[in-house]
């Protein structure tokens, strides 16, 4: 028998010292469209998200606000972090967080093996470090500050003053890694996505390697050096090992790959923590004797004014302020067909007004219901038969058949935004068959009885085919829509469903009582704010 396709999928953990904004939320988008898409084509899939909760960034944070960090990571975590998940409606099978046990317990294990087997050593450091980042910053990323920080190094990203560290840490031998790393890039040229960030990683390491700082004396909020507890381990060395760890990775602790299950994965980071992923996360696994990721896919920003989402700048946007007037679905398909995957895109409230009223509620929308409203007035709310077909028919059932392979093909390239543009060249083409073959028109003559079922048996099948397809981008009008066809009854669950075969002409059933077509994308009546402002 042959085995079942797998894949296994990471977001990164977001950090919990502040609330989630919509920077979090595409990526948790982006994911998830990934899992359900092999999860529906009958993929063994797994995905995994979570939060990152230690480090001096969230002390700092903590302390600020008058509480533990512990307390303060389960209050954001349970207040804002879980709740986002539903709020997009993210399908993802474990959360991880860095204070729990498994987690803990893991890091001890791996960062002990380490030790042993030679690739950690004590030594003394000094260098500019941003608490933003959690990062000792290379010179690339470490500019002259301009106001009131004039005189002073600032962080490219933060645009905040550097802080001048000098620790005696463990230090994790990464410089020996560096020519496995140039040929791992060399030999998978598809390890890092996408072309523009593997070159980047490419050029960093040709530049040469440094020992990696991996534990911090200065505060004591993290997981402790297990051969040396006055040491707390670096946030980043920490963090990237929920990957593993979620997975099982060290609850064995004499043997701890015994469980370690669902690995390699497929990673989806965004691009500022781009080198954490593709350089310092494989040479880890190295040392340890672990596969590396399948892929690591670098996406983009997204840009409000001109300017990456950030809280600090106050240009972050809660996604609740979207999804409250345009609901989840909405949002899904948004961000993942306005913006290239893997390149910065800019968001607008105008944007997406506009493409929410044309593309969802007229394009898709309209269609769904226009073609349930004709099946109950001319066909008693059943399924039509096939009719009398025309060379217009073959047009729609072998487009439907191209979009279906095509926008498979996409989605195992990571280009989602290119996958929802092939999906919906059939809405388009559905709206304009329906336009010219003019059903209303055929109804009025009884002679064309039998054209008219082949036309909207045409369209039905089409939407049956469409809410296949757009059931991982937006799960709940694809449901609706899945529903109302009445194909729950005699095709089964639409999660159900073999994505790939979607295009496979002619599986709704002729005869099936339909229902009831919900409406999916409900005319918006509030303004949308302009951009840049929040919403009302």
């Amino acid at each position: 028998m042959a085995k079942t396709p797998s894949f296994s999928l990471s977001t990164p953990i977001f950090y919990v010292n502040d609330a989630p904004h919509i920077g979090h939320a595409y990526t948790e988008v982006a994911a998830d469209v990934l899992a359900r898409w092999h999860r529906q084509a009958g993929d063994d899939t797994y995905f995994l998200t979570g939060t990152d909760e230690h480090g001096q960034k969230i002390l700092r944070t903590a302390t600020a606000n008058g509480v533990a960090p512990k307390e303060w990571a389960d209050r954001l975590v349970e207040s804002a972090w879980k709740p986002l998940l539903d709020t997009i409606n993210i399908s993802n099978d474990d959360f991880i967080r860095t204070t729990d046990a498994r987690h803990e317990a893991g890091v001890a294990v791996f960062l002990q093996k380490l030790y042993d087997d030679g690739h950690v050593y004590a030594g003394e450091f000094e260098a500019l470090y941003c608490v933003g980042c959690e990062e000792f910053k290379p010179k690339s990323e470490i500019v002259d500050g301009t106001g009131a920080f004039e005189g002073e190094k600032v962080c490219a990203i933060h645009s905040k003053p550097l802080e001048l560290l000098q620790e005696k840490n463990y230090f994790f031998k990464m410089s020996a890694f560096q020519d496995r790393l140039l040929a791992l890039y060399e030999e998978r040229p598809d390890f890092v996505q996408p072309a523009s960030a593997r070159n980047e990683v490419i050029a960093f390491v040709q530049q040469g390697l440094e020992d990696l700082s991996i534990s911090r004396t200065s505060f004591d909020w993290g997981i402790p050096i297990p051969w040396d507890s006055s040491h707390v381990t670096y946030v980043w060395f920490d963090a990237l090992l929920n990957y593993i760890t979620a997975r099982g990775y060290g609850a064995n602790p004499a043997d701890p790959t015994a469980e370690l299950q669902h690995w390699p994965a497929t990673q989806i980071v965004g691009k500022d923590i781009l080198r954490f992923h593709a350089v310092i996360w494989p040479a880890m696994l190295m040392a340890a004797g672990l596969e590396v990721p399948d892929h690591v896919f670098a996406h983009g920003w997204l840009l409000v004014g001109g300017e990456k989402m950030s809280k600090s700048k106050l240009t972050g946007i809660a996604p609740n302020e979207i999804t409250d007037t345009f609901g989840a679905d909405a949002f899904r398909y948004y961000f993942m067909r306005a913006v290239s995957f893997g390149h910065d895109g800019s968001f607008s409230w105008e944007d997406l007004a506009a493409r929410y009223q044309a593309e969802l509620a007229n394009g898709f929308g309209n269609l769904a219901s226009r073609v349930l409203a004709m099946n109950a007035k001319y066909f008693e709310g059943r399924v039509p038969e096939t009719g009398v077909d025309a060379p217009a028919d073959a047009v729609i059932r072998e487009l439907a058949a191209s979009v279906a392979a095509r926008a498979d093909a996409k989605i195992e390239t990571f280009a989602i935004h290119e996958a929802i543009a092939a999906i919906w060249e059939l809405v388009d083409a559905l709206n304009g068959y329906i336009t010219e073959q003019e059903p209303w028109a055929l109804a009025k003559d009884p002679a064309q009885r039998e054209r008219l079922s082949a036309v909207l048996y045409t369209a039905t099948e089409g939407l049956r085919v469409l809410a296949e397809l757009l059931a991982p981008v937006i799960p709940e009008a694809a449901a609706k829509l899945w529903t109302a066809l009445g194909a729950e009854e005699t095709l089964g669950a639409l999660a159900a469903q073999p994505i790939r075969e979607a295009g496979t002409w002619g599986r709704i059933v002729p005869g099936t009582p339909q229902h009831a077509l919900a409406v999916l994308f409900p005319r918006i009546e509030t303004e949308a704010p302009t951009t840049g402002g929040a919403a009302k």
